[in-house]
């Protein structure tokens, strides 16, 4: 009887453990495409930086790294972000989620979003077991990381505000 205890403790304990393993792919996009799609309807969080002629929200934790006339290298922690913006292209432009697709032949995930006053996206190339590069853009702007799988819901919903608020000043 004690070794049949013993078994079923260890069985018991396997499931448990493996099901505090890596996180499910399919069931954390969806969370994802899900928090993309919450972001993009909420009101634009307001500015609070600027890179040359463009203004946007970086939240708290997040600092500029690095920045060129349409390229701004963010960083929070270890994680990077490229925050790329098209000045040319406004909120309902299609233009660089269209070169961001032609660029990645195999996406795992390729979700649009159109409103009347905005065209969004959400991308993600699944690059290994737990990793995986995501882009969230609207019209001419759009970020794009390295995550992990557990981390995109919620990567996810900050980027897409970083992205929601940028605004280019016009000269």
């Amino acid at each position: 009887m004690k070794f049949f205890n013993a078994i079923l403790i260890i069985i018991l304990s396997m499931l448990i453990l493996s099901a505090c393993g890596k996180s499910n792919f399919k069931a954390e996009s969806k969370e994802t495409i899900s928090a993309v799609k919450e972001a993009l309807n909420e009101k634009a969080k307001k500015t609070n930086k600027k890179s040359g002629d463009i203004h946007f929200y970086l939240p708290f934790g997040y600092e500029i790294e690095d920045e060129s006339p349409n390229n701004i290298i963010l960083k929070n922690g270890s994680k990077q972000y490229i925050l790329f913006n098209n000045p040319q292209e406004n909120k309902m432009s299609n233009v660089v989620y269209k070169s961001t697709v032609a660029q990645n032949k195999d996406l795992d995930i390729n979700e649009q979003f159109k409103k009347s006053d905005q065209f969004g996206y959400l991308i993600i190339k699944k690059l290994d077991d737990d990793m995986n590069e995501m882009t969230i853009g609207i019209g001419g702007t759009k970020i794009t990381t390295l995550i992990k799988t557990s981390s995109m819901k919620n990567e996810a919903a900050v980027m897409t505000q970083m992205v929601k608020s940028v605004v280019n000043n016009k000269k």
